[in-house]
């Protein structure tokens, strides 16, 4: 799996992404593994109002592809910011809550991508179980 490869949507929201300077971005393709969301993007913020500079740039991002909102979930000091839409789920962390909770182990059955900073090349895909993941 290759940005490039990404539906536009889920491509608007790594970039809004990167536009608040979310850190460890990482974008899991759940179709083969979960019936309830296509795709999980999970990247990490150092403070609170970071955290919600993401979440509203996103939610700017992707309400310009045409994407509602269905629920989002974190208040103001929270350390996990969930906006769920339907078939993209987002969670913005702060490091200490992205250890903890460590949603790439729970879906590592998932074909995965770590998104490099801007600046950087793409980077391969990630392993699953041992597999390479599909290219």
């Amino acid at each position: 799996m290759r940005l490039a490869d990404l539906q536009p949507e889920i491509r608007a929201a790594v970039e809004a992404a990167q536009d608040k300077q979310a850190s460890n971005i990482t974008v899991l393709k759940l179709t083969s593994v979960s019936a309830f969301a296509d795709y999980f993007l999970l990247c990490s913020g150092q403070s609170g109002p970071q955290l919600h500079a993401i979440a509203e740039s996103i939610e700017e991002s992707l309400d310009r592809q045409g994407m509602r909102l269905a629920h989002r979930e974190g208040k103001s000091g929270a350390e996990w910011v969930l906006l769920d839409y339907g078939s993209i789920v987002v969670h913005i962390f702060g490091e200490g809550a992205r250890r903890y909770y460590d949603l790439e182990r729970l879906w590592r059955n998932a074909e995965r991508l770590d998104v490099p900073p801007p600046s950087q090349p793409e980077a391969h895909p990630a392993k699953a179980e041992g597999r390479e993941s599909n290219p």
